[in-house]
């Protein structure tokens, strides 16, 4: 920082006030720090400044989800790179985790509460998963991506509105002049899972138990589920699958049985993710604002990092009509 200065022609406190925001530095003065530093090459030690800061500069995404299921699941890689984009603008360093077992959420629990970071995003949270618990006890800043089943009240988090778009796209299908309208759930220990499923029977009411199959939110578990939905209920004339990779599971499952779609079966996803657009037909759904989801779990973490109080944030689906209902 002497050298910057020195160069610059301005004091070393000047030079640390550009570093920390520009706040009181004239116009002036911020142009010949900035080119000093380029001519330098200074970097900020960033180790130091932690000593100082008691902030580490970087934030966790911790997935609670088997490993695959982050190149598989494209509504993942969408959370990741707009949280990544967003904390990037703060020069806020993202560090992935995946904490596919009970014993991982344990350890990376005890990690992330040791200084490591400065807070957490929690992907894909699942009622009883101890994470909420072990970073609540700790006192680590954190917001969960979804409704926290039953913890509502007290922990900060960001949601799609699951019960209204399952509500849109179950209507959709009955205006549509399906009566046998089937659901895939996905599962139910997620807030998805329970959600999408309280939507669908918003519309037709608890109704034909044989209409329903749950599914773990893969292509191949909506595939499977498709199967036994298609012996379970043969005359069924529509189906609400609640994601879109289970919907291309789905429809695979529908055009092996000779299933016309939508001649015989309509098929509604939730998502609107690339998986949408790649389906043969492609896919009706519900689109999830994947972009202003990244930056309100943002917004809010840094928040809780600089101490506000708990909160959240539920955020509207909207209705994407394609080829496949």
């Amino acid at each position: 920082m002497d050298d910057v200065a020195a160069v610059a022609g301005v004091s070393r406190g000047t030079v640390s006030r550009v570093l920390n925001g520009g706040h009181n530095v004239s116009r002036q003065a911020l142009a010949a720090v900035e080119r000093a530093i380029s001519k330098t090459g200074y970097v900020v030690n960033q180790h130091a400044r932690s000593l100082v800061t008691q902030r580490s500069g970087s934030v966790a995404f911790i997935l609670s989800e088997p490993q695959d299921r982050l190149f598989e699941d494209p509504n993942f890689n969408n959370l990741l790179r707009g949280c990544t984009q967003v904390l990037a603008e703060h020069d806020i360093t993202l560090l992935l985790t995946v904490a596919a077992t009970g014993e991982d959420r344990q350890r990376i629990g005890r990690w992330v509460t040791a200084g490591h970071v400065d807070g957490a995003l929690l992907i894909s949270n699942h009622l009883g998963s101890p994470l909420i618990a072990e970073l609540k006890e700790r006192g680590l800043p954190f917001v969960v991506c979804g409704r926290p089943l039953g913890q509502e009240r007290d922990v900060t988090y960001v949601a799609s509105d699951d019960r209204d778009g399952a509500r849109q796209m179950t209507e959709y299908l009955r205006s549509t002049g399906r009566r046998r309208i089937a659901i895939i759930t996905g599962p139910l220990d997620t807030p998805g899972g329970v959600d999408r499923l309280a939507g669908y029977r918003d519309v037709v009411g608890h109704g034909d138990p044989h209409l329903i199959a749950t599914g773990d939110y893969t292509q191949a578990s909506g595939e499977a589920a498709m199967s036994r939905l298609l012996q379970q209920a043969p005359d069924l004339d529509a189906v609400f699958v609640c994601s879109d990779l289970m919907a291309a599971g789905a429809i695979t499952a529908l055009q092996r049985a000779g299933k016309g779609v939508p001649a015989d079966v309509a098929v509604g996803g939730f998502d609107d993710n690339r998986i949408a657009t790649t389906t043969t037909p492609l896919l009706t759904t519900i689109r999830q604002p994947w972009a202003r989801q990244s930056i309100e779990m943002v917004r809010l973490l840094l928040a809780h990092i600089d101490g506000e109080e708990h909160s959240a944030v539920i955020l509207p689906t909207d209705l994407v009509v394609r080829d496949s209902a």
